[in-house]
């Protein structure tokens, strides 16, 4: 019986590091928002700027992980981001005073991009190389499963225990697990384990050994293929966040509050259908740039969706609601399969962690800049804003198509 390659281990290891890391990093801010609120009465305002600052650190801090993972090892930094994540979300939880909330953003958002996009790529990408798209799709979902369990777990851990004995338990069980994940599959590596990357043997490792690789990138502030790639996923996720941001509370007056919670964990399934659709069924020949330019065009026609609506069509809302849905996750997980064509071995880690960083210091500012909008002119705004702008990224893409060196793959 063939054994199943270690890598797979590997990415299921990846999923539960996404999982916790979306769900407690990214997802969970929006009820440590509400919690704040209501048990000092601060301004929203206020504590939106904790919000936006720990998403804003983050952009600074996941630039340095390739150095950091080069020095230090993949599992010992994912392992120090789990603990800063726990102490800062602990730290939320137990604040008394305004800038203690904002000095518990320190930690927890340079702690939770080690186990974001880029964190998750640095796992995956030493194990596989042919079947890249696909393993990093199945590691990607757990960041859309994070979403859909903690969000719920944190109200009803909160609502059960209080927010301080909450974050203590929460923080206390993802450190466990992945400490437990950083001391064995984690640590792994392809070169330690005699294996190659997806597996192969030996005369297919030399066959992947004569494919030609771009020459490496000097400087990538100066490079079309860089900058396009990061200001294409800048713009997507900031239409895509400032969107998901507003999401709910644009669909309870037509759908009522249940009703559009289920539209919102729709999106979520959708987003994992999705991923995994392309992941597994992108083929080496797969323009990766113009997959990446038709995943925004599709979420376009889940806007344009809610546009026919008018707010009231429950039709065309379920409709734009999966139209948008099935894009979310490709935003994140497309530009790391990019880079992989398009940059030197050696260079890819540190034009996807680059990357992300511009895209998240971008979608910090989103939720606030979209409620500008609504206040300013009305709901349709959104939509017709968040076309604009996937048009504009997905114009980003295809631009740098021409000036993008890429390996051969077969």
């Amino acid at each position: 019986m063939k054994t199943i390659f270690y890598g797979w281990r590997v990415v299921a290891g990846a999923f539960v590091v996404a999982m916790f890391g979306w769900g407690i990093g990214f997802y969970a801010p929006s009820v440590y928002l509400q919690a704040t609120i209501e048990k000092h009465g601060w301004p929203i305002s206020l504590v939106s700027a904790a919000i936006t600052f720990h998403f804003a650190l983050g952009a600074l801090a996941v630039a340095q992980l390739p150095r950091l993972h080069k020095r230090f090892g993949v599992a010992r930094v994912t392992l120090a981001g789990a603990v800063s994540l726990a102490v800062g979300v602990i730290g939320w939880a137990h604040a008394d005073a305004p800038w203690h909330v904002f000095a518990a953003a320190i930690l927890s958002g340079t702690g939770w991009v080690a186990l974001g996009a880029a964190g998750v790529n640095a796992i995956v990408s030493p194990w596989f190389e042919r079947r890249r798209p696909a393993a990093l799709s199945t590691a990607y979902n757990g960041a859309s499963v994070g979403g859909t369990l903690f969000t719920p777990l944190w109200v009803a851990a909160i609502a059960a225990f209080g927010f301080a004995a909450a974050s203590i338990g929460i923080g206390i069980a993802m450190v466990a697990i992945i400490a437990a994940l950083a001391a064995t599959v984690l640590r792994a590596t392809p070169a330690a384990m005699g294996l190659r990357p997806d597996g192969d043997d030996a005369a297919q490792a030399a066959q992947a050994a004569k494919r030609t690789e771009p020459a490496r990138v000097v400087s990538f502030r100066h490079d079309r293929a860089f900058v396009t790639l990061a200001a294409g996923m800048a713009l997507g996720l900031f239409a895509q966040i400032g969107l998901i941001a507003h999401l709910y509370s644009l669909l309870v007056p037509a759908l009522g509050a249940q009703m559009a919670a289920f539209a919102a964990a729709l999106s979520t399934v959708c987003a994992i259908l999705g991923r995994t659709a392309m992941g597994w069924l992108m083929t080496p020949a797969t323009d990766r740039r113009a997959a990446a330019a038709a995943n925004y065009a599709m979420q376009c026609l889940g806007c344009v969706a809610f546009l026919v609506a008018q707010g009231d069509s429950v039709v065309w809302l379920f409709a734009g609601v999966m139209l948008v849905g099935f894009g979310i996750g490709n935003t994140t997980s497309l530009p790391p399969l990019i880079a992989q064509i398009e940059f030197a071995k050696a260079d890819v880690a540190k034009a996807v962690a680059l990357s992300v960083a511009i895209g998240q210091g971008a979608y910090a500012f989103a939720p606030f800049a979209f409620g500008l909008l609504r206040e300013m002119g009305g709901d349709w705004r959104v939509f017709a804003v968040a076309i604009a702008i996937y048009l504009v990224a997905a114009g980003c893409y295809l631009a740098g198509r021409a000036s993008a060196p890429r390996r051969g793959r077969a």
